[in-house]
C-alpha cells in the first residue's frame, strides 16, 4: 500500500513537469515552423533584393527573444549582409552566432544545424575575397556541423562551397571528389533542384582541367535548368560557362556569354560585386580581341569598385590588365607607374600570373632588357609546365577518387539493401580489388620507367657510338688529304741538297700520324705543326714570306687542349689558297689571346680576301673537317665553340681573310 501511494505521489510531481516540458517543445515546434514557413517565404529575394530581406527579416526579430529562433532570423540577416558586402556587419552578426552557440550547454541538433549555416555564409564572404583557406576551414567545419543536425537537404549546398574552393586552390581531384559527394547526397534524398550547381560545379572543374569535352557535357546537363535557377546561379552558369570559352581563346562565344551575365546582372543593382566582376571579365576579353577602346571603359568601371572593397585580387588583376593595354599603346612609361604601385597578393590564381608573366616579358623586351626578359620567359614556362604536370596529376587523383566513389556509392546502396554482414563481405571485397589494382599499377609503372630507363640507355650509348665513328671518319679522311698534298709538293720542287727539309717533312709526316689518332692536343703541340709545316712551305711560297705566330703571356699553351688541327687546316688553306700566288709581301699572322669568353685564336692573311675560285683550288675537305669536329663537340657541351670565317681590311689597307675560334674554359672533349 505504501509504494502504491509513493507511486502516485511521484506521478503528481511529475504531471506538471512533464506538461510544462510538452507545452515548450508544442511552442519551440510552432516557432520553428513560423521560421521556415518565413524562410521559405524569402528566400529567393535574399540575393535580389537583400535589403527588402533584411529589414522584413528584422521585423521578425522584434518578436522573438534571445532563443534559437532570434538567431535563425540572425542568420538571414548574417546572409543579406553578404549580398550587399558589408564586411563590418557581417562580423558582428558572425561574433554573435557563436557565442551563443559555445553558451549552450547542451548541443542539440537544431543547435548544430544553425552554426552550420553561420560558418557556411563566412566561408562564401572569404571564398569571394581570396582568402581560401579560410574559407576552406569554414566550409569544412560547417559541413562537420551539418552532419551533426537534422537539416540534411542543406548539406550538398556547403559540399558544393567546398568543391568550389577546393578546385580555386588547384585541388581538382578534391573539389570534383566533394561535388560527387554533393550529388550522392542530393540523389540519396532526392533534391533534383540542387544537381544544377553540382553540374556547373564540375563543369567548371573540367574547364580547369582542360578536359573540354567533360566540361561541355556538365554544362549542358546544367543548362537544361537554366530557367529554374535563381538569379545568383544563372550569374555563376553564365560567367562558368563564358571563362570555358575564354581558355579556348574561343573570345567571340566567351564574350557572348559575358554578355549575357552582364544583363542579367544590370536587372539587380545591389548584387555589384558580381557585376563588376563581369566588367573585369569583359575587359580581358575585349584586350584578347584587339577593342582596346572597349577595354579601358570596363576596366575603368570596376576599377573604383575593388578599390573601395580592398578586393587585392581582383585589383592585381585589373593592374595586370592596365599594363597590357599600356603596352600595346607602347606606353612604357605608364606600364613602369604600374608595376611600380602594384603589390602583388598573398594568394594569386595561377591563370593571373601566367598573365602577368606574359605582360612583364614583353615590357622587358620593349625595354631592350633582354637579360630579364629571358628571365620572366624561364618563370612562366616552369609555371605553365608545373601547371600542365599538376593538371595531369589531378586528372589521374580524379579518376581515382571517381573510382574510389562510385564504389562508396555501391555500397552505400548495398548497406541499405543487404544485411551487415553482405556489406561487409562487398567491402573486404573492394578493399581487396583496390588493393591488387594498386600493386599492379605500380608494377606496371615499375616496367614502364625500367623500360624507360633502359630504353635511354641504349640510345644514349647508341649516340656515343655514332659520334666516336664520325670523329674516326672526320680523321682517316683528313690525314691522308693531308700528307698527300705536302707529298705532292715535294715531289714537284724535291732538291736533293736540302736534307734537312726532307727531315723537316718527315717529321710532319710523323705528326700528323699522331695527331690523327688524337681527338684533341695542347695549344703547344698544335703550334709545333704548326711551325714545322711553315718551315717546310717557306721555299714554295718565296722570301717574302713573313709569318707571325704571336702568343699572349696570358695564355699558357701546356695546359690548354684545343681540337686536333684547328690552326693547320687554316694555315694551310691561306698558304695554299692566298699566300702562294701573291706578288709582294706574303704576310701571315697568328694572333692567341685571352679574353672573357674564352682563348681567341685568329688566323689572318694579306692575300686579298676569301675567293669563291682560287687557281690552287682543294675539296674543300680540311674546313669541312673542322666543321663538323666542332659540331659534334658542341653537342657535349652547355657552352660553343665560336667559329667566324670573313674578308678584313688590314692597317695598310689590303684585303684579306680572318678566320676566328674562340674556345670557352673548361671545354669538354670527351664523347
Amino acid at each position: 500500500m505504501k509504494r502504491r501511494y509513493l507511486f502516485i505521489t511521484l506521478a503528481a510531481c511529475l504531471l506538471p513537469f512533464l506538461a510544462c516540458r510538452q507545452q515548450e517543445k508544442g511552442k519551440q515546434d510552432a516557432a520553428l515552423k513560423n521560421y521556415y514557413t518565413f524562410y521559405q517565404h524569402i528566400s529567393d529575394s535574399l540575393p535580389e533584393h537583400p535589403a527588402w530581406a533584411r529589414q522584413q527579416t528584422k521585423l521578425q526579430m522584434q518578436q522573438t527573444k534571445d532563443s534559437l529562433e532570434w538567431y535563425q532570423y540572425a542568420a538571414i540577416v548574417l546572409k543579406t549582409h553578404f549580398f550587399t558586402f558589408d564586411s563590418d556587419s557581417m562580423a558582428y552578426y558572425f561574433k554573435l552566432g557563436k557565442q551563443y552557440y559555445k553558451r549552450q550547454e547542451k548541443k542539440t541538433p537544431q543547435l548544430e544545424d544553425l552554426i552550420s549555416e553561420y560558418y557556411n555564409i563566412m566561408g562564401n564572404y572569404y571564398s569571394r575575397m581570396g582568402s581560401l583557406d579560410t574559407a576552406a576551414y569554414l566550409f569544412q567545419t560547417a559541413y562537420e556541423q551539418r552532419l551533426r543536425g537534422i537539416q540534411t537537404e542543406g548539406a550538398p549546398d556547403i559540399l558544393i562551397n567546398l568543391a568550389d574552393v577546393r578546385s580555386r586552390q588547384g585541388q581538382y581531384d578534391q573539389g570534383a571528389y566533394w561535388y560527387r559527394r554533393a550529388l550522392l547526397i542530393c540523389d540519396s534524398l532526392h533534391l533534383e533542384d540542387k544537381k544544377t550547381s553540382i553540374f556547373y560545379g564540375l563543369g567548371q572543374i573540367y574547364m580547369s582541367l582542360r578536359d573540354f569535352d567533360q566540361c561541355d557535357y556538365y554544362f549542358e546537363q546544367a543548362g537544361k535548368n537554366f530557367q529554374q535557377m535563381l538569379t545568383y546561379e544563372q550569374y555563376v552558369y553564365l560567367n562558368n560557362r563564358g571563362n570555358s570559352y575564354y581558355y579556348r581563346e574561343d573570345y567571340e562565344r566567351a564574350m557572348s556569354y559575358f554578355r549575357q551575365c552582364c544583363k542579367l546582372l544590370g536587372k539587380y543593382k545591389e548584387l555589384k560585386f558580381e557585376r563588376n566582376l563581369c566588367y573585369l571579365n569583359m575587359a580581358d576579353v575585349f584586350q584578347k580581341m584587339g577593342e582596346i577602346d572597349s577595354s579601358y571603359i570596363y576596366l575603368k568601371r570596376c576599377k573604383s569598385f575593388f578599390e573601395d572593397i580592398h578586393y587585392d585580387q581582383a585589383l592585381y588583376y585589373v593592374a595586370t590588365q592596365e599594363l597590357g593595354l599600356a603596352l600595346k599603346r607602347q606606353n612604357l612609361k605608364e606600364a613602369r607607374q604600374i608595376l611600380l604601385s602594384t603589390p602583388t597578393p598573398p594568394q594569386l590564381e595561377t591563370d593571373i600570373r601566367l598573365i602577368r608573366y606574359e605582360y612583364l616579358q614583353q615590357y622587358f623586351e620593349e625595354n631592350g632588357n633582354y637579360k630579364e626578359a629571358y628571365y620572366i620567359q624561364q618563370l612562366k614556362q616552369q609555371l605553365s609546365d608545373s601547371v600542365k604536370n599538376e593538371r595531369v596529376k589531378m586528372r589521374v587523383a580524379d579518376a581515382t577518387l571517381r573510382y574510389a566513389q562510385d564504389s562508396t556509392l555501391m555500397a552505400h546502396h548495398v548497406l541499405i539493401q543487404k544485411k551487415e554482414n553482405e556489406v561487409l563481405e562487398l567491402r573486404q571485397t573492394t578493399i581487396f580489388w583496390i588493393t591488387l589494382c594498386f600493386f599492379t599499377l605500380l608494377i606496371i609503372i615499375f616496367l614502364y620507367m625500367y623500360g624507360k630507363k633502359k630504353r635511354a640507355l641504349l640510345q644514349a650509348q647508341n649516340r656515343r657510338t655514332v659520334s666516336t665513328l664520325r670523329l674516326e671518319n672526320i680523321r682517316n679522311r683528313l690525314s691522308p688529304h693531308f700528307i698527300f698534298n705536302v707529298l705532292n709538293q715535294e715531289m714537284a720542287n724535291r732538291n736533293p741538297e736540302e736534307q734537312k727539309e726532307l727531315g723537316e717533312l718527315v717529321k710532319l709526316m710523323r705528326r700528323n700520324l699522331e695527331v690523327a689518332e688524337q681527338l684533341c692536343v695542347t695549344l703547344t703541340e698544335e703550334l709545333d705543326f704548326v711551325q714545322t709545316y711553315i718551315n717546310l712551305e717557306r721555299r714554295s711560297v718565296g722570301k717574302d714570306f713573313y709569318p707571325e705566330i704571336n702568343l699572349n703571356k696570358q695564355v699558357n699553351p701546356n695546359n690548354i687542349l684545343i681540337p686536333s688541327m684547328l690552326i693547320q687546316i687554316p694555315v694551310e688553306n691561306a698558304v695554299k689558297h692566298a699566300l702562294r700566288g701573291k706578288e709582294g709581301d706574303k704576310r701571315l699572322w697568328i694572333n692567341i689571346n685571352k679574353t672573357d669568353k674564352g682563348i681567341s685564336i685568329r688566323i689572318i692573311d694579306n692575300g686579298g680576301g676569301f675567293k669563291t675560285i682560287s687557281q690552287h683550288k682543294g675539296t674543300g675537305t680540311g674546313m669541312k673537317v673542322i666543321m663538323q669536329t666542332i659540331q659534334i663537340l658542341n653537342t657535349r657541351n652547355k657552352e660553343s665553340i665560336e667559329v667566324s670565317i670573313h674578308n678584313s681590311t688590314l692597317p695598310g689597307g689590303e684585303t684579306g681573310c680572318e678566320v676566328a675560334f674562340i674556345l670557352p674554359d673548361k671545354y669538354n672533349y670527351k664523347i
